[in-house]
């Protein structure tokens, strides 16, 4: 999801989603230079700070939390995250901040390490470790397009190793749908922009605007095999060597790890018989196909053993299985093709991908694909372009321990289709979705996965046209998505979203939403979220001018009364509110939220409120126990219309909810059951870290 900054909100994914009129829901205006929360992110007692330059004991993080707040939540992965901010360094910590369009923003934690040439930054391996992932920063061309520059990668002041790091998959600019130029003027001078709190080319004089405009997506992350297994308790130390092309090299976090062995597999079509070439200099693709024909026929599975192959091309897939040696060791990688004229459904370019067959022509079934990367070369984002990792209609299928980077979407899947099983696998650094399930996809489940640096929502239900139901999306870890939300729901009959782990949301968009728009069937039956944690999430809505809450129910297009279940979630160091619930102003006195129910909710600090109500209809809560609130505990602005009779939007209190902040009780009796309260934009107050309860 994403919003144009005119009084339209855009939606964007694998297609182009529809429109809808967005008006701000009062007329204050927005200076130029909006500036946004930055403190309340984590700090560790005890973990050594930055700058020291000498031996600093490992600390391992998650979502740059310690793991026991987030224990039994998130996906179980092989590698263990170390912020840089926590490490040895003679570098910077820059950060924290929350502010849209800066590096501090997208980091981890919000917070990271700049280092200039000669500064370095030093991990203690906390366990054995035989591979590393580094997460990272350096400036684009000045022009766009991306640089190159060196890291210097040594484990106890000795065998050195080279990385070369990239920007050519950062840095984008403006307005949807974004720009690789820094110098590029303001791409819809006919939307409202909020920095000008003007259309462009109805303004006299015209506005002025700084370059680059609106700044984003400036991490990338790059993996590296250390050749050998150290101890823990040994050091590698990320050094940028003198002479580097950039200026600056920031360094948000290490992920280490010990790597199995490559799985090899001799009972299977081994596309080395078919002429594939692990050297990645020929391509692979039709070498690829061929296995799998003979597989086919002689019920073998496919297996690509370790080696880099390239693929330009869509690896179309039906009652097969695929297995590679691990993600580590069998890479399947491409270039961007320019097609020669488009493709029937709008592609310009092809790329490399695993593909179903579309759903109008029967969908594929019995496909399982395991154990490779994927790794593509997008680079700016088209969204009629089906440059995705895994796509198409994939039923009865299996989609296991895969790494997907620098394709457009991660998996993006049209329905109708049943029964697709998601684990296991790492997507990383995507122009746009992480995972979408769009259209009458049902009965699978998305588990076990991890996610980071998604250009939009991170993982997605659609429910366009026809309902998503009976999914499951449980047990994964989401962080930093750019823009827009770790998991969105977007219509859809009983569906469960639980023990994930979200963390760092950017830009407009939060941690869940659970929306009534793009066109998506109406919510029906049940919808259970259970057991989530949000952390530092609630991002600045650019064109409403207001802080969106961890969670956020939006009624656009319809009302949203299914019987909704929000129960057992932490809600941990929320920017804003924690909870909100709201409807656009066109629409505000037509739609409504009804029929929710919070229980057994912690909520550890608030910039603003726990709840704010900005729609009418009501919703229950239960033991929501609170603390460190910003605000007064619910702003209540119902629809805005502010009858003598109270709010349009009331809340039933049925026991168990304690606990406040700084204004006192956050539910107070006289909030009830539907006094309004209403500060459309209230001071925020930056919440302490959070801690055990």
């Amino acid at each position: 999801m994403s919003r144009s900054s005119t009084g339209a909100v855009v939606e964007w994914s694998g297609r182009p989603r529809r429109r809808a009129a967005v008006v701000v829901a009062t007329a204050t205006a927005v200076a130029v230079g909006f500036s946004i929360m930055a403190g309340g992110t984590t700090a560790l007692a005890g973990t050594g700070s930055g700058g020291t330059g000498g031996g600093t004991a490992p600390v391992v993080t998650r979502a740059a939390l310690d793991p026991s707040l987030v224990a039994g939540r998130g996906a179980n992965v092989g590698f263990a995250e170390q912020e840089a901010e926590n490490a040895a360094t003679n570098g910077t910590v820059i950060g924290p901040g929350r502010d849209a369009y800066t590096l501090p923003a997208e980091a981890s934690g919000r917070k990271a390490v700049s280092l200039k040439p000669g500064q370095y930054v030093e991990f203690t391996l906390p366990s054995a470790a035989n591979a590393i992932n580094v997460r990272y920063s350096i400036p684009d061309a000045p022009t766009g397009g991306g640089i190159t520059s060196p890291l210097d990668v040594t484990v106890n002041g000795k065998d050195r190793k080279a990385l070369t790091l990239t920007s050519q998959y950062a840095w984008l600019y403006n307005l949807y749908p974004f720009s690789n130029d820094p110098g590029a003027d303001v791409l819809h001078p006919d939307y409202w922009v909020t920095e000008c709190a003007c259309v462009p080319q109805d303004t006299t004089p015209a506005p002025v605007f700084a370059k680059p405009f609106r700044p984003n997506h400036f991490y990338d992350e790059q993996r590296l095999s250390l050749g050998k297994t150290y101890r823990a308790g040994d050091k590698v130390r990320l050094q940028v060597p003198a002479g580097a092309t950039a200026a600056t090299t920031t360094i948000d976090l290490l992920d280490s790890q010990l790597v199995a062995p490559p799985k090899i597999d001799l009972i299977a079509a081994n596309v080395l018989a078919f002429g594939a070439d692990p050297t990645g200099r020929r391509d692979s693709a039709n070498a690829i196909d061929k296995a799998i024909a003979f597989a086919k026929l002689a019920h073998l599975k496919v297996y690509i053993p370790p080696g880099t192959y390239q693929v330009n091309r869509h690896i179309v897939v039906d009652n097969v299985t695929i297995e590679g040696a691990g993600s580590w060791y069998t890479i399947i990688k491409g270039r961007q093709v320019d097609l020669a004229t488009p493709a029937p459904d709008g592609s310009v370019h092809t790329g490399v991908g695993f593909y179903g067959k579309d759903a109008s022509k029967g969908g594929s079934s019995n496909v399982h694909l395991s154990g490779f990367a994927i790794q593509g070369d997008v680079r700016e984002r088209i969204d009629t372009d089906q440059v995705n990792g895994i796509g198409g209609s994939l039923s009865n299928s299996t989609i296991d321990g895969l790494y997907i980077q620098h394709t457009k979407v991660g998996m993006w899947f049209d329905g109708p289709m049943s029964n697709l099983r998601i684990t296991n696998n790492v997507i990383v650094d995507q122009i746009a979705d992480g995972i979408n399930f769009h259209t009458g996809v049902t009965n699978s489940t998305v588990s076990n996965n991890f996610l980071r640096n998604t250009g939009d929502d991170a993982l997605a239900l659609w429910s366009e046209k026809t309902e998503d139901a009976r999914n499951t999306i449980d047990h994964n870890t989401v962080q930093t998505p750019v823009l827009a939300n770790g998991i969105a729901l977007y219509g859809g009959t009983d569906n469960t979203v639980s023990n994930n782990l979200i963390a760092d949301p950017i830009r407009e968009g939060s941690a869940i939403q659970v929306g009534s728009r793009f066109g998506s069937e109406a919510f029906t039956g049940h919808l259970w979220i259970t057991d989530n944690t949000t952390v530092r999430a609630g991002t600045y809505e650019l064109n409403w001018n207001i802080g969106l809450g961890a969670i956020w129910f939006y009624a656009l297009e319809k009302n949203i009364d299914a019987d909704i279940r929000v129960t057992g979630d932490n809600f941990l160091d929320n920017t804003y509110n924690a909870i909100m619930l709201v409807a656009d102003w066109p629409v505000k006195d037509l739609y409504s939220v009804t029929n929710v129910h919070f229980k057994d909710i912690k909520v550890d600090g608030t910039g603003t409120s726990v709840v704010s109500g900005r729609v009418a209809g009501s919703a229950s809560f239960e033991n929501v126990v609170a603390r460190n609130v910003g605000a007064v505990g619910v702003n209540n602005c119902g629809s805005f219309n502010f009858t003598p009779a109270g709010s349009e939007f009331s809340l039933t209190d049925l026991g168990g909810n304690t606990g406040g902040g700084t204004t006192g009780p956050w539910f107070a009796s006289w909030e009830l059951p539907n006094t309004i309260t209403c500060d459309d934009r209230p001071p925020v107050v930056a919440p302490p870290a959070p801690s055990a309860w």
